[in-house]
């Protein structure tokens, strides 16, 4: 998949979003997109994969530490599924345990308040799933 990927952090309330460079090496943080907001997500997430002509998705998994998917896995693989149906480019999953976690102490370590740490945690989690689908893109081409 060449060009940019946009990684998705698929919660309940919220939908972190994340954005490749053109190269695909580095992961940032984009935005957040309500689940239920004034547009469907799906939509939201297509104007976004337009604008800044995204190549391919990825989407966080949440198995549990067992490595099973629970309910909030299967909602989520559902709902990428459907998101795969109305994008018509590639969408695929990576294992998500522990991005939130690992994503609230990178904040925390670059100082971010609390404030700012509830706005831009999804994102941030959704840029350390990309992150990681980048860096194993990029070892199985070496």
């Amino acid at each position: 998949m060449e060009g940019r990927v946009l990684g998705l952090d698929v919660g309940e309330k919220w939908i972190g979003v994340a954005l490749s460079d053109p190269c695909g090496i580095l992961a940032s943080p984009l935005t957040r997109i309500p689940m239920k907001g004034p547009e469907p997500p799906e939509a939201a997430i297509g104007r976004l994969v337009s604008q800044h002509q995204v190549k391919g998705v990825v989407g966080g998994l949440p198995y549990s530490m067992d490595g099973t998917l629970g309910q909030q896995g299967e909602r989520v693989r559902a709902f990428l599924q459907k998101l795969s149906d109305s994008l018509g480019i590639p969408v695929e999953t990576w294992d998500e345990r522990l991005s939130t976690v690992a994503a609230s102490r990178r904040m925390i370590e670059g100082g971010a308040g609390r404030g700012a740490r509830r706005e831009g945690i999804d994102a941030a989690a959704a840029a350390y799933i990309l992150q990681g689908y980048l860096d194993r893109r990029r070892f199985e081409e070496a």
